[in-house]
């Protein structure tokens, strides 16, 4: 270029890293300034806290928004210790946390808990809050730490006895950088539930200190994981809630454990919803195409063994079989790769078709073998017939039919209520099991 106002070369270019950059691109790191930024630090402190209880012992985590404007974040574990202390740990220390992303510091693991696409872990709202402070209970011992803007005030300081463990931080964020610094409560509270579902036994809860009318406060804990995600799903909608099916196994093709449940509803539109590593995957992937095929051949073959399609002819695609579908897909990977920077969509380049065999190669057996003491899996196949008037038809396969499960699998069923069956249809020749006629009074 020649000289003038339009010349530019490497003298005008300013190199920027670290926690300068957070800050000045803070999109890039945590979506945006708004308020989906500050729920993006909540998420982003709060994975690390679930992780250290999962792995560390301990089974709870509250995150509480202060009156303050401050949003606290605290868990029962058994405490991450300060480097500057001298403490001997595993892994990273508290400081390096709090300063670094978990990006640079460790890759997913199958028991990585993940409550955001992002991944930077606490460095994000140390660098992007006006204020941070960081206490651990380790020991018998309290020390406490204060960070401003990503950038440490005074070494850990003892601040005295500690009657329990676990680690407990809290930020305010910059109002320079967001803006707004008022977080609501509804959107952290439904991702504080869905991270419960998807992770059987674990207590999380979250607290608003700030309604003029006095403090509300949810907790959430689920023994039955996905099982109890597909019924809460299913109450949405439904009067009469249907039987779950709810299964897990491990498989080293894909790497991982597949968690899977699922039910079907009256109502005709397909629900799936499908997660990697506790985040969800709302473009779904690899482990949904696999769920879709497993759960295509379980029923064609039942409906071959019992009848209902004619050897020979076509078997059940995934699209006529997900009618009043409601399923849960959650993998645990070791090593989750994705398609696209938002991982919406779970990839994986070389380990995809290992992932969609696995997938489907699990699947079938679980459906194919009801759960012990049911009396039978619930199964539908369609009728050899074509467009609005085809007809779904329920049928109870006894469990002498079963397929053995492969060793080392686990499957779990769930009937919501009083788990019996519904009384027999008065149509003749109605299955047993389908839901009542209109005329009928009795549930």
């Amino acid at each position: 270029m020649t000289g003038g106002r339009g010349e530019y070369d490497a003298a005008r270019v300013t190199e920027v890293e670290g926690r300068e950059l957070m800050r000045k691109r803070p999109g890039l790191y945590i979506g945006s300034t708004g308020v989906g930024g500050l729920h993006q630090l909540v998420y982003e402190v709060a994975s690390r806290s679930v992780n250290e209880v999962l792995t560390g012992g301990g089974g709870c985590v509250d995150v509480t928004l202060t009156r303050d404007g401050g949003i606290r974040i605290a868990d029962d574990g058994p405490g991450i210790p300060f480097e500057a202390a001298g403490e001997v740990r595993v892994g990273d220390g508290l400081e390096t946390l709090l300063t670094r992303p978990e990006t640079e510091l460790r890759p997913d693991g199958r028991n990585t808990v993940r409550w955001s696409v992002y991944g930077m872990g606490p460095c994000a709202a140390t660098v992007m809050s006006s204020r941070l402070t960081a206490e651990v209970r380790r020991g018998g011992v309290r020390r406490v730490q204060e960070y401003a803007r990503g950038v440490a005030l005074v070494p850990p300081v003892t601040a005295g006895p500690a009657t329990d463990t676990g680690t407990t931080i809290a930020f305010w964020p910059d109002p320079g950088i967001f803006d707004t610094v008022e977080c609501s409560f509804a959107v952290p509270a439904g991702r504080v539930r869905e991270v419960a579902l998807l992770n059987r036994g674990l207590t999380l809860s979250l607290t608003d200190e700030r309604p003029a009318g006095g403090t509300r406060s949810v907790s959430f804990r689920y023994p039955d994981g996905a099982a109890d995600f597909v019924a809460l799903l299913d109450a949405e909608t439904e009067r009469v809630l249907p039987e779950v099916i709810a299964f897990e196994w491990e498989d080293e093709r894909m790497a991982g454990i597949a968690e899977v449940a699922l039910s079907w509803r009256s109502a005709r539109e397909e629900r799936v919803r499908s997660f990697a590593n506790s985040a969800p995957t709302p473009e779904g992937g690899t482990h949904e195409d696999g769920f879709r095929t497993g759960v295509a051949a379980a029923l064609t073959e039942h409906a071959l063994r019992h009848g209902l399609l004619k050897p020979g002819g076509p078997g059940l695609g995934a699209d006529r079989v997900g009618e009043g579908l409601t399923a849960v897909v959650s993998v645990r990977l070791d090593r989750p790769e994705y398609d696209g920077s938002t991982r919406g969509r779970l990839g994986g380049g070389s380990h995809r078709e290992r992932r969609r065999r696995a997938g489907g190669s699990g699947t079938p057996r679980q459906l194919a073998g009801p759960p012990p003491g049911t009396g039978g899996g619930r199964h539908r196949a369609h009728h050899q017939g074509h467009g609005p008037g085809r007809e779904l038809i329920d049928r109870r396969a006894p469990a002498a039919d079963a397929v053995p499960r492969p060793p080392g699998t686990r499957a779990r069923h769930r009937a919501p209520g009083d788990g019996r069956l519904r009384p027999r249809c008065r149509r003749p020749g109605g299955p047993r099991g389908c839901r009542p006629c209109p005329a009928r009074s009795s549930p």
